[in-house]
């Protein structure tokens, strides 16, 4: 880990300037951190404002740039107003960094910065992420995946700089709670992220509510399946659940594991980009 940490290092003292796609997660803080030691003032971070981003993400993102001190750009971006995004295809992704890559770019440009760069890792090549081809399509670099390294390398290196987000569970936007095909909305969003606040107040740190119309599908890992289902916490659920409008709150059994939705995609779609445009930065 230390020959990537040095090659990433290496890698954006070449850049000399950068634009950060920051989202506050795991990937792109540990990326801005060693990007504001290599670069200092040359590095500004972009994090868009959504109502399909998770809220306690936004406030770690604000936290962590104040920390490092870096530039710090916040644009507000409605992904419901892009056309084909609310109805929720198996490429809605695509959408949703397409806007936010144009937005950099807009940025980067009026700023005069020639490198874009996202927290995009090695291990996320190997998932469905139409997100992917909208960043070739704009050219966006991949440091992470030039080094080498992986989501749990950069954990672990995370953890060495003493950043607060080394065991932060994965955050995706809060659209991925809807099967593909159900129509997105500002009302069903706001349900599925109180929903989750309940989750997280009592304990559960790494959960999902996935959305399906009036029924609430409960995600947690396997050995907090008891804890869920203790008295207690079972009626708080299902009362505060309904008191947000659900009027089913069900248990999958089988767990939490990210990405469950992409379960029903048996094969590649249209969507899906070729391993070129993967690689493309």
């Amino acid at each position: 880990m230390a020959d990537q940490l040095a090659d990433l290092r290496a890698i954006l003292r070449r850049m000399g300037r950068v634009l950060v796609a920051f989202s506050g997660g795991v990937d792109s803080s540990f990326l801005l951190r060693v990007a504001a030691e290599e670069l200092g003032d040359n590095v500004t971070a972009l994090t868009t404002r959504s109502p399909t981003g998770v809220e306690d993400d936004l406030v770690a993102a604000l936290g962590l740039a104040d920390e490092l001190r870096v530039r710090h750009v916040v644009i507000d971006a409605n992904e419901l107003e892009i056309p084909g995004y609310a109805e929720n295809r198996t490429d809605r992704c695509y959408f949703c960094k397409d806007r936010l890559y144009a937005i950099c770019h807009a940025e980067a440009e009026r700023l005069g910065i020639e490198h874009i760069i996202d927290g995009v890792n090695r291990d996320d090549l190997g998932d469905y992420r139409p997100g992917l081809q909208a960043a070739g399509e704009h050219r966006i670099r991949h440091p992470l995946v030039e080094a080498g390294l992986s989501k749990q390398e950069i954990r672990t290196l995370s953890r060495a700089l003493g950043l607060p987000t080394w065991d932060k569970p994965s955050s995706p936007c809060l659209s991925s709670r809807f099967p593909y095909g159900t129509k997105i909305t500002i009302e069903g969003l706001r349900k599925v992220s109180a929903a989750e606040r309940v989750l997280h107040r009592l304990g559960f740190r790494e959960c999902r509510v996935r959305f399906h119309g009036s029924i609430a599908r409960i995600e947690v890992p396997p050995a907090q399946l008891e804890q869920l289902m203790e008295p207690d916490v079972r009626e708080t659920v299902l009362r505060e659940l309904k008191a947000l409008g659900f009027l089913y709150v069900t248990l999958d059994l089988q767990g939490y594991r990210s990405g469950s939705l992409n379960e029903g995609l048996s094969q590649p779609t249209e969507a899906t980009p070729p391993n070129e445009d993967r690689l493309a930065s």
